[in-house]
């Protein structure tokens, strides 16, 4: 069911709307407002007393129509040591249940690369060969899955299982929405956590063409993402109805104006960004995020995009202790940042770029250099050591 019509081209390069967010915001059909006041503060109750992902993900699409997906990965609770992760064809996955690992049995069609979680095969984010890409992002307060029932565990995944499942098995976004739709997804309960994973995800084609999949009253819903952007709670829909709030927003500075004959000029740049919401809240982050993409410098092509969509994400890193709430307990050991890592997808080359919150080089694993043929899904740490690599610029003598 889709909820949201697709709006213009959908290219965070659109010339238009790199000069007025208005005149975005104005194609957009105005969508339903999702939840009942009193439903909504309720949920947001649920959600600021919760441990939360503060993930921001975005996609920006260049001259030449190529794609980049990237996303900033933040949880300070605990460092969820993530590696990147290597399937190859034909590697066999189980999904999980509530009951344990009796879920849903399927062999891999494609070879992927991913980052995986707690130092297990639950992917976070993730390309495969046909250069389609998802992300997990948090969703608490609002995910509500399909009651479990035992009887369907043999056509069951966990929340944790929906990125390896979408990502082994398709190659296109007509292919995932077929798919979710048959498949019964169960929050599943990770003990570090304490309650079942609350989740919704971001699918991302080579062409551009982006969803977002979310559960609600047992139900899965998909939106057409042609912003190209997410954040976590509320529900998508609910973010999309707030942008109406931000039509003023524009790359262009405000005009000097006349009051009493006296004039007055703007302070200095950025005036047209004024109103723009500054805190780390997902609402905000999603206006924000919108913002910076639709605003953002024509490309001209993928490789060129990779490093616009790195620069937007930076506006995105967050401390320790702006990512989960007052309630937390954790070993944060020797984190230095909630954003643990940050990623860009380039889907048209098929390349992964990252960095981590130990160390800001930019690393890369390419697809095509990969040999998916092997046994076992492989492991690299994210991290060789655990310390910023600097080059030493001084002149000597």
């Amino acid at each position: 069911m889709t909820l949201i019509k697709e709006a213009g081209a959908g290219s965070a390069m659109d010339t238009a709307s790199n000069r007025n967010l208005g005149g975005m915001f104005m194609k957009l059909k105005p969508p339903p407002m999702p939840l009942a006041l009193i439903s909504m503060a309720a949920a947001l109750v649920v959600y600021s007393t919760t441990s939360a992902l503060g993930c921001t993900g975005i996609r920006l699409i260049a001259a030449d129509g190529s794609a980049v997906y990237g996303r900033t990965m933040e949880w300070g609770a605990f460092d969820l040591n993530s590696r990147v992760a290597i399937v190859p064809r034909g590697h066999s996955f189980t999904g999980q249940t509530p009951e344990g690992l009796n879920g849903k049995s399927w062999t891999a069609e494609y070879g992927v690369v991913a980052l995986d979680m707690l130092g297990q095969d639950w992917f976070a984010d993730g390309m495969n060969e046909a250069g389609l890409a998802v992300g997990l992002f948090y969703h608490p307060g609002f995910a509500e899955y399909p009651k479990y029932d035992p009887a369907e565990a043999a056509n069951t995944i966990g929340a944790p299982d929906v990125v390896a499942y979408l990502l082994t098995q398709f190659a296109t976004i007509d292919e995932v929405k077929a798919a979710m739709e048959d498949v019964r997804v169960a929050g599943v309960t990770e003990a570090l956590v304490g309650v079942p994973d609350p989740a919704h995800w971001m699918v991302t084609e080579p062409s551009g063409r982006s969803i977002v999949i979310e559960y609600a009253g047992g139900e899965v819903r998909f939106f057409d993402n042609s912003l190209g952007v997410i954040t976590n709670a509320p529900t998508y829909d609910w973010h999309m109805t707030n942008l109406r709030n931000y039509l003023n927003l524009s790359a262009v500075a405000l005009p000097t104006r006349s009051i009493a004959e006296m004039n007055f000029a703007p302070l200095g740049a950025g005036s047209g960004m004024i109103g723009l919401p500054g805190d780390n809240t997902p609402p905000s982050r999603f206006v924000r995020a919108v913002a910076w993409t639709q605003t953002a410098r024509p490309t001209p092509d993928s490789g060129e995009t990779v490093y616009e969509a790195l620069r937007i994400l930076d506006n995105f890193n967050l401390p320790l202790g702006a990512a989960e709430g007052s309630d937390a307990a954790g070993d944060t050991g020797d984190m230095r940042s909630s954003t643990i890592w940050t990623t860009v997808w380039d889907l048209d080359e098929g390349v992964l770029y990252f960095h981590t919150q130990h160390d800001r080089r930019l690393r890369k694993v390419s697809l095509d250099g990969v040999n998916f043929s092997g046994n076992g899904i492989r492991h690299i740490p994210l991290d060789r050591e655990k310390a910023q690599d600097i080059e030493d610029l001084t002149p000597r003598g």
